[in-house]
């Protein structure tokens, strides 16, 4: 019998920021704050971001890690399709991750937007399929932790 080389993994994380349900919609459908919390980070170089935040819409992102960063390497990109877009309720899209030429895996993402008292919870729901070689689903899991960190950040600067 073959082994399977496909993992597949569903994960939830939820956060709560003190800002209202727009604000919070606007940090990704703006395509200047979203380059702010999702590619400019410690360790990391932006090469490329493009984004048609719509239903249909594509995002592209590419960023390498700069010499200080503990994972040092080849450049990442992001493929994403906007699957489906509520305003300031959710959003859903489909993307691929790639190292360098090597497509490590493709997912189904969720991002909801809940009101909670004066502020938003948010639940992001990733659905992956992690092909062999690839990061796995807890060091992914662990980097939306740390984007999504960054959004309350971005959200706390405005």
């Amino acid at each position: 019998m073959s082994q399977s080389t496909v993992t597949h993994s569903t994960f939830v994380i939820e956060r709560s920021y003190p800002a209202s349900p727009q604000r919070v919609f606007s940090a990704f459908a703006d395509p200047a704050k979203k380059k702010r919390w999702f590619m400019e980070g410690d360790g990391f170089e932006s090469e490329a971001f493009e984004a048609d935040f719509r239903v249909g819409g594509k995002e592209y992102s590419r960023f390498r890690p700069t010499e200080e960063s503990p994972v040092k390497g080849m450049a990442i990109s992001n493929h994403t399709w906007y699957q489906d877009i509520v305003e300031n309720k959710r959003i859903v899209v489909a993307y691929t991750m790639t190292v360098g030429d090597y497509r490590m895996s493709a997912s189904l993402a969720t991002f909801e937007m809940l009101p909670e008292g004066s502020g938003t919870k948010l639940v992001f729901t990733e659905q992956g399929a992690f092909f062999e070689n690839s990061d796995g689903p807890k060091l992914r899991e662990g980097g939306w932790s740390e984007l999504l960190e960054r959004l309350g950040k971005e959200l706390e600067s405005e």
